[in-house]
């Protein structure tokens, strides 16, 4: 692990994955530092924001953790997202995972997520949990528009387009949750640690 500054009241983890990445969250939620007020997870990095400037003593402290798989987090609440599986290319990720449509659909149906990090656009949640034989490459091609409420696939990832914006994930599906709106509370649908399914509708 990297003990990285950023700025002058953060500290940035590297680590080689996103299971290091859950397992030191975890162990920083049950035994934060002194004046820790904030962690943000991304897929190999954790930042620990800090109401002070860091210290040599919190380094040492990061760099002495050990945390273990035991190291889980609670479950999240769970969110179900209508979708529609109708996506631009459903049909080349069943060829690329071997399935029939019909299959593929199921499976993604009777799929457990877990919102692991946030990013790219305000409200886009990387959901992780989906098996392995469904990861699938990000499009050779990005689109320049890919429409809002989009579901699509990359690498280990799911994820919802919150809005309009290019993108090059395999689009599998659409739906109509409202994923960011600035005068919810809070704004974010699906937000840290929140479990997701995906509901087939027609």
């Amino acid at each position: 692990m990297r003990v990285l500054p950023c700025g002058d009241r953060a500290l940035l983890l590297e680590v080689a994955d996103l299971a290091a990445v859950a397992a030191l969250r975890a162990a920083l939620e049950r035994a934060p530092l002194p004046g820790q007020q904030e962690l943000v997870p991304a897929a190999r990095t954790l930042l620990v924001l800090l109401d002070r400037p860091p210290a040599d003593a919190d380094r040492a402290i990061l760099r002495a953790l050990r945390p273990g798989p035991a190291d889980e987090r609670d479950s999240g609440p769970l969110v179900e997202i209508p979708v529609v599986f109708d996506g631009p290319d459903l049909g080349e990720v069943a060829r690329l995972t071997g399935r029939a449509v019909p299959a593929l659909v199921e499976e993604l149906a009777g799929t457990e997520l877990t919102v692991a990090f946030a990013g790219f656009a305000p409200g886009f949640a990387y959901l992780d949990g989906l098996p392995p034989e469904l990861h699938v490459p990000r499009r050779a091609t990005p689109r320049t528009r890919v429409p809002a409420g989009s579901v699509g696939l990359a690498g280990p990832f799911a994820g919802i387009y919150p809005t309009a914006s290019p993108g090059g994930w395999q689009l599998v599906g659409r739906t109509d949750a409202v994923l960011f709106d600035a005068g919810r509370e809070p704004p974010a649908l699906l937000g840290p640690d929140v479990r997701v399914r995906f509901r087939e509708v027609r």
